[in-house]
């Protein structure tokens, strides 16, 4: 089940460092764009777990940072949990809770390095699609950004 909680946690430890140990694994510094705990717990940030028996598997979030425009944040799910459609499932609950909330345009930026490839195309199957940088983004040659409106 995914619900919506304070990322602050004690017990979402493990996911937050697996998270940021994978932005860190093949980005440079100056490209990784994640925002920690702290960052997520503010009231522009909508943040969801799912939760395995009671155990965190699963995160994402969503910031509004625009009129009517929201960025999806640190989607993560923990390796041994890959492979199930976790992924899908958390992407299809953060575009839902975007809609609810008033969101009629959703968009991220990923990776372009081989490694985010699983992650680009999830979104692309979700009906994103590429776009120029958006809100305080520039360019970079580490960055995909991908966009959609929701209906």
């Amino acid at each position: 089940m995914i619900q919506q909680e304070n990322p602050t946690r004690a017990d979402l430890a493990l996911l937050f460092a697996r998270h940021t140990a994978d932005m860190h694994a093949d980005t440079p510094p100056e490209s990784i764009h994640m925002m920690d705990a702290a960052d997520l717990a503010i009231p522009q940030v909508h943040f969801f777990v799912l939760r395995q028996n009671g155990e965190p598997i699963a995160m994402g979030a969503f910031k509004i940072f625009a009129p009517n425009h929201a960025e999806i944040k640190s989607m993560h799910v923990l390796s041994e949990h890959r492979g199930k459609g976790l992924s899908r499932i958390m992407l299809a609950h953060l575009v839902a809770a975007a809609k609810t909330a008033g969101v009629l345009r959703l968009s991220l930026e990923t990776g372009s390095q081989d490694s985010f490839t699983a992650a680009r195309v999830l979104y692309e199957k979700a009906g994103f699609t590429e776009c120029p940088p958006f809100g305080d983004y520039v360019l970079d040659p580490m960055s995909v950004f991908m966009t959609r409106t929701l209906a």
